[in-house]
């Protein structure tokens, strides 16, 4: 990894049991889009992806940004139940929205979701960013997040984005963590910098994580452009670490894809895949 260096995040894929229903799932609650189908296969990727045959591969746009929902002919496990944040399996992305009533009365239509959250959407307080924001599980248990800016802050990147309609794009990927220290040190080596570090705690945070009297340390890391972004979710009062590595072909791993420069230049040699101190799935991409 020391030659290695992340340029930016490109994208986010996800393991599925059946790729055209999950993708049917975040077209018609998110409005995204599909932008292309193949089939993967051969020696080169079942050596990146760690796994035995290929796989059906749907890309959809949610918003501006990339999800690759990936069905392997070989399927592994699905996501672990019950699921809590507090679980270092624990992996979602945030999805911007304009108006939030407008996107949960959307997302309702949709069937097959869980909410992870208590109460509907919850308003954290300022010191916690001031968002309103909601967590829920899609058809397969992946965790997403729906994530509103106060109207009179809302950041220039996703300002600009306003004019799209409600589901603006991803914000960021949030993953759970045993220890700070040991997390920010291994995505620094890749070339990520802090860019803010919080500590959210109190009703709105419990209602949200559907979680008892949570304290999560939350740290902000960037690859220069600020969307999207990775946060690391370490819980100060409990950690349930995961005790079985992730397959690829496993429904919880999920993976960040990579822009990087240090990639060997024989594609079926170069070390793709990368693993996180906490089993999260990072890929490695042109």
């Amino acid at each position: 990894m020391r030659d290695l260096h992340a340029r930016r995040i490109v994208g986010f894929g996800l393991t599925s049991a059946d790729a055209d229903r999950l993708t049917e799932f975040y077209v018609m609650a998110f409005g995204a889009r599909q932008v292309s189908s193949e089939h993967l296969s051969g020696a080169g990727f079942e050596r990146r992806m760690g796994v035995s045959g290929g796989a059906l591969r749907h890309t959809i746009e949610v918003g501006r940004e990339s999800v690759d929902v990936i069905q392997f002919d070989m399927p592994g496990r699905p996501y672990p139940q019950p699921l809590s944040p507090i679980d270092t399996v624990f992996q979602h992305f945030a999805i911007v929205v304009s108006d939030m009533d407008q996107a949960m009365s959307q997302l309702q239509r949709s069937s097959g979701w869980v909410p992870i959250s208590r109460g509907g959407p919850q308003r954290l307080p300022a010191s916690s960013g001031g968002v309103t924001a909601f967590k829920f599980q899609d058809p397969e248990g992946h965790p997403l997040e729906l994530l509103a800016f106060p109207k009179h802050d809302v950041p220039a990147r996703w300002r600009e984005r306003l004019s799209d309609g409600i589901f603006l794009g991803i914000d960021h990927s949030a993953i759970s963590v045993r220890d700070t220290a040991t997390s920010k040190g291994f995505y620094q080596a890749l070339g990520f910098v802090v860019t803010s570090q919080t500590l959210n705690h109190g009703e709105a945070q419990a209602n949200l994580d559907g979680v008892p009297s949570p304290e999560v340390e939350v740290t902000a890391l960037s690859l220069g452009a600020t969307t999207p972004h990775l946060e690391l979710l370490c819980y100060q009062s409990e950690v349930r670490p995961t005790h079985r590595a992730l397959a690829g072909n496993d429904a919880a791993a999920t993976r960040i894809l990579l822009a990087a420069d240090g990639l060997q230049s024989d594609v079926d040699a170069a070390p793709r895949l990368l693993v996180d101190p906490d089993g999260h799935h990072l890929l490695l991409v042109d």
